[in-house]
């Protein structure tokens, strides 16, 4: 429940259906005059990879195990909120078939200040792309391939101090 009694919008969702960024800005921000900073990231689908052509991927399949993506995610947030002084936040995460250009993910932070609710964002996408059990399929010409991103991040992993726990 929030202070003013109505249930508390989840933090997370892991969904098939687009979102409306401007939607979930404004629900997260509603009736917390305290918000100086709404800092926001959206990922989209490319249509390439690491050192492919631009056109090469034509669709990629995320896969994800429910119930345990989310507490995972959840975990990523409280953490979030020891590391940064930030009043909200509100993670969309979309799994199934998604084509280049399609929005992938959202993550919304608010705070009082901007450098926190910059940090936070960023520190939760890095987490996002690096510990979440996503599983991602990509179609090319040549077929279909699983693609594990974690490795190309272990640095992004590294800057928070955060050692790879999915070897």
């Amino acid at each position: 429940m929030t202070e003013t009694g109505k249930p508390a919008a989840p933090r997370v969702s892991i969904q098939t259906a687009d979102f409306d960024v401007a939607h979930e800005i404004a629900r997260l921000r509603a009736g917390d005059g305290r918000v100086g900073a709404v800092c926001t990231f959206v990922g989209t689908v490319r249509d390439h990879n690491h050192g492919q052509a631009a056109g090469s991927v034509s669709a990629v399949a995320l896969e994800h195990y429910p119930g345990m993506t989310e507490k995972a995610i959840e975990t990523m947030i409280d953490e979030a909120e020891r590391r940064f002084d930030i009043l909200g936040v509100r993670v969309v995460h979309r799994v199934g078939r998604l084509l280049p250009e399609d929005q992938i993910v959202l993550v919304v932070v608010t705070a009082t200040h901007r450098h926190d609710s910059y940090q936070a964002c960023e520190f939760l996408m890095d987490y996002l792309k690096t510990q979440a059990p996503f599983w991602k399929k990509e179609s090319t010409p040549e077929g279909t391939h699983w693609v594990d991103a974690r490795e190309s991040d272990d640095t992004a992993l590294a800057r928070w101090g955060i050692a790879r726990r999915n070897a």
